[in-house]
C-alpha cells in the first residue's frame, strides 16, 4: 500500500502509543452526572492553563464555538467577525440554525480585523428595528489566512472597544497553542481578553477527539446545559479525555517543530517561478501557495500521484499543514516531489 505524506490538515494525526496507553488505563465515570474523574481533571487543568474559572470538554471545535455563541447571544442578535472566519465559512450555517443569530462580516488582512473596522458595524442601541450587536469574534490562528497569528496588541484594542459598547468577545482558538508558541504570548494572556474561548485538542496536539471551551463559571454552567441539549452529553468520556490531558501536558512545546517544517516547505516552494508564496504569512504550521499555469485540481492530482496529500485553502490556493505525524525525512521527500511537480 502506497504511503502518503499527508499534509491535508493537522486533524489527520493519530494518537501515539503513549497516548493510547493513558486512554487504555483512564479512570472513567458518567460525565453527564459530572462523575468522570478524568474529564474533570482535564477541565480543571485546561481552565488553569487558560486562566478561566471553568472549562468544559466537548466533542468538536464546531460544537465548542457554537455553544459559546449560543450562550453569549439571544435569537435575533448579531456577532461581528472576519469575512473568512471559520464560524462563517465552515460551520454549516449553525449560528442561524442553532442560535437564530446572524454574522456581520469584515474584510480583514491576514485574518486581522481592527477597531476602526469594527466600530462602524456596531448597531445603535436605540435602533430597535436593527439586530442587536452582542459580540465580537476573533480567530487565532486564522485558518483561511494561512495560520497567521492575531497580534495581542490589536486584541487588547478590540477588547477596549468591546467594553465601550458592553459587548462580549469570543475567541475561536482552535490553534491558539500554535499562536502562543509562535508569538511567545501565553494562552492565558490571549484568553484573558475574551469572555469565552474554544481550543482544539485534536489538531496539532494530536488527540483523536475533542475541544475545550472556557470562561466564567456561570457561562460554563450554561454551556453544560446547551451541550446536553444539542447531543454533546457523553458518558464514560474519560477514555478520550485522557488523550486530551496527555496532549496538553506533552505536545504543546513541540509545535515549534511543525512551524519549522512548514517554513522549510515554504522556502523550497518560493524558489519556483510558477508558484506564489507569501512568506510573511507562513507563521505557524500552515502554508498556502498559488500555482501559476496550473489549476489547483491539477496540482492536487499531481501531488497525490507522487505521494503527497494536500488540501485546497481557498480559491486558487493549495494548502499544506504540518503536524506531528510528518517526519523531517518526509519533509525532505516532499521537497523532492515538489521539485518534480513544479520543475519536471
Amino acid at each position: 500500500m502506497k504511503k502518503f505524506i499527508d499534509l491535508r490538515s493537522d486533524t489527520v494525526t493519530k494518537p501515539s502509543e503513549a497516548m493510547r496507553k493513558v486512554m487504555l488505563n483512564a479512570e472513567v465515570g458518567d460525565d453527564v452526572y459530572k462523575e468522570d474523574p478524568t474529564a474533570n481533571k482535564l477541565q480543571e487543568y485546561a481552565a488553569e492553563l487558560l486562566g478561566k474559572e471553568a472549562a468544559l470538554f466537548v466533542p468538536t471545535g464546531l460544537m465548542g464555538n457554537q455553544i459559546c455563541l449560543n450562550v453569549l447571544t439571544n435569537p435575533g442578535d448579531e456577532v461581528i467577525c472576519e469575512r473568512t472566519a471559520h464560524i462563517f465559512q465552515y460551520e454549516s450555517g449553525t449560528p442561524a440554525k442553532l442560535s437564530g443569530i446572524q454574522l456581520s462580516l469584515i474584510e480583514g488582512k491576514n485574518g486581522i480585523i481592527t477597531p476602526s473596522q469594527i466600530e462602524p458595524l456596531i448597531r445603535p442601541e436605540s435602533a430597535y428595528y436593527m439586530p442587536r450587536t452582542k459580540a465580537i469574534e476573533i480567530e487565532n490562528t486564522h485558518n483561511v489566512a494561512g495560520g497567521t497569528v492575531f497580534p495581542i496588541e490589536v486584541i487588547k484594542e478590540v477588547r477596549q472597544l468591546a467594553d465601550k459598547y458592553n459587548l462580549f468577545m469570543h475567541l475561536d482558538g482552535a490553534r491558539l497553542w500554535n499562536a502562543s508558541v509562535a508569538s511567545g504570548v501565553s494562552v492565558k494572556d490571549y484568553a484573558g481578553y475574551f469572555n469565552t474561548v474554544s481550543v482544539c485538542l485534536s489538531k496539532g496536539l494530536g488527540a483523536p477527539i475533542g475541544s475545550i471551551i472556557a470562561g466564567d463559571k456561570s457561562i460554563i454552567d450554561e454551556a453544560f446545559r446547551v451541550r446536553k441539549a444539542i447531543g454533546g452529553g457523553m458518558r464514560q468520556v474519560g477514555i478520550i479525555a485522557a488523550a486530551g490531558l496527555f496532549a496538553l501536558q506533552n505536545n504543546i512545546d513541540r509545535l515549534k517543530e511543525d512551524h519549522y517544517k512548514a517554513n522549510l516547505l515554504a522556502e523550497h516552494l518560493s524558489k519556483f517561478e510558477n508558484v506564489e508564496v507569501d512568506m510573511a504569512s507562513v507563521q505557524t504550521n500552515m502554508l498556502m501557495f498559488k500555482p501559476i499555469g496550473m489549476s489547483v485540481d491539477e496540482v492536487l492530482n499531481r501531488l497525490s500521484n507522487e505521494g503527497i496529500l494536500a488540501g485546497q485553502g481557498g480559491y486558487g490556493v493549495v494548502r499544506f499543514v504540518t503536524h506531528l505525524d510528518v517526519s523531517f525525512d518526509e519533509i525532505e521527500r516532499a521537497k523532492q516531489i515538489l521539485t518534480k511537480v513544479f520543475e519536471g
